[in-house]
């Protein structure tokens, strides 16, 4: 809580016998160092409220004496680090209101030590894991990540909607009585006038026979007076 400033600094990793990091309520930026992992004793890291960037390095799963891990109110990006498994003795894990991105790590559900986690307000996404020690922790934990889903939330998962039914496209063209109705009207119309063509071309071909002049004048004339077909179009 000073006024502590520029990127977090890498000389921590020359202290082997710290036990204790507290720089919470700063202005350092940059990025975690790799360096602290020389740290072998370190118990307590509380980098929280600060303006560190970047991931959250892998090889911070090599502190396997950290207890309590502070991350919280900075601009940390990227996925959650799976190699925080390795943290059998973690009793607190705090990585609240970053830009964390990504699924939570199954893994993490074997960290039976864990007492308090705090994921909330970053961009996660997918099911919440489940079983062992992280089933005890309720939503406010995990809150202000939207893609977020599975219990504790009430939001759930694809697949998981309980009600049995499945999830079909809803875009897919339905039958359209109208354009069925006009399909066989211009069907019909395709037929007329092959039928017409072809008789043309037998009339033209044959020198117009008088009896096949009489019954296209026949059926023309009936098409006339009743005037059946007229091709339906409705809105």
């Amino acid at each position: 809580m000073n006024n502590l400033h520029g990127s977090f600094p890498s000389v921590f990793g020359n202290m082997s016998s710290l036990e204790n990091l507290d720089l919470n309520g700063n202005t350092l930026g940059g990025s975690l160092s790799q360096s602290l992992t020389a740290c072998k004793k370190l118990e307590v890291l509380d980098v929280g409220n600060n303006e560190i960037s970047g991931s959250i390095p892998e090889a911070i799963g090599e502190l396997e004496s950290l207890k309590h891990l502070n991350l919280s109110h900075n601009s940390l990006s990227g996925p959650i680090p799976s190699s925080l498994v390795n943290l059998t003795e973690l009793e607190a894990l705090d990585l609240s209101f970053n830009q964390l991105t990504g699924v939570i790590p199954p893994q993490l559900a074997s960290l039976t030590s864990l007492e308090k986690l705090n994921l909330s307000q970053n961009l996660l996404r997918g099911p919440i894991p489940q079983g062992n020690q992280i089933q005890t922790f309720d939503n406010a934990s995990y809150i202000g990540n939207q893609e977020l889903c599975g219990p504790p939330l009430s939001k759930k998962c694809n697949g998981d909607d309980g009600d049995g039914n499945d999830h079909h496209d809803d875009s897919e063209p339905e039958f359209d009585g109208a354009l069925f109705d006009w399909a066989f009207a211009g069907a019909g119309y395709g037929c007329g006038l092959v039928i017409g063509i072809s008789a043309a071309y037998i009339m033209f071909t044959i020198r117009k026979p008088r009896w096949l002049v009489d019954m296209i004048d026949k059926w023309i004339r009936w098409q006339q007076q009743n005037r059946r077909w007229r091709p339906a179009i409705t809105f």
